[in-house]
């Protein structure tokens, strides 16, 4: 199975269209478009019955003390920790691409909707719904995508990896209100295929 974007190549920079916040010479950091990418994938197996997709982001520090903070940075060295940006599941059989911003296209304060998606599939939560926890202006809960965020003073650039599962059942046996790493259990066992797509993205003006 393969997965490609029009987005952004393989590898390549994310365009800042698809970011939850860009580069601002003002403020650090201003909101972004905050869209899903494009995704197109082929070559899928044999008795697939849907598809489920995940995005995520390995380089997350794994401690806040720096994140920015004037003055400091988050070292390159520090340990990463995973922080999901998209669950997605019971996508159909029959789809073979998904469309810039047809699941995303602006920064939602306060959470989006969920569980219900386009083509009948179902979305978890991300994890800025535990990031926002704590602000009065942005908690709730962050169903689907949302784009790129990462630290402006990160000492390293962010990969985001999309990765698209062809499933053997129609509807993934998860109810509530799943999150990412609740996917990944759930799919044990009914994977045919899978397919990765990376992308990466920073806010860091050194890196630029």
């Amino acid at each position: 199975m393969k997965l490609s974007s029009n987005s952004f190549s393989d590898g390549q920079r994310i365009p800042g269209e698809f970011a939850f916040a860009i580069p601002d010479t003002a403020h650090r950091v201003s909101l972004g478009d905050n869209r899903n990418p494009h995704l197109a994938w082929s070559d899928v197996p044999e008795g697939v019955r849907s598809f489920a997709l995940i995005c995520l982001d390995p380089d997350v520090p794994s401690k806040g003390d720096d994140v920015n903070q004037e003055g400091r940075s988050v070292p390159a060295d520090l340990p990463r920790v995973d922080f999901f940006h998209w669950v997605l599941v019971d996508l159909p059989a029959e789809l073979r691409e998904i469309a810039a911003g047809e699941f995303s296209n602006e920064v939602t304060p306060r959470g989006k909707a969920g569980p219900s998606a386009p083509h009948g599939a179902r979305r978890g939560i991300n994890d800025f719904t535990a990031w926002f926890a704590n602000d009065n202006d942005m908690r709730g809960d962050y169903f689907g995508y949302d784009g790129p965020l990462p630290p402006w003073n990160d000492e390293i650039m962010h990969r985001y990896v999309f990765t698209l599962y062809a499933l053997d059942v129609e509807r993934l046996p998860i109810e509530g209100h799943f999150n990412g790493p609740a996917v990944l259990a759930a799919l044990q066992g009914h994977i045919l295929a899978q397919a990765s797509l990376m992308g990466t993205y920073t806010l860091n003006p050194k890196l630029a």
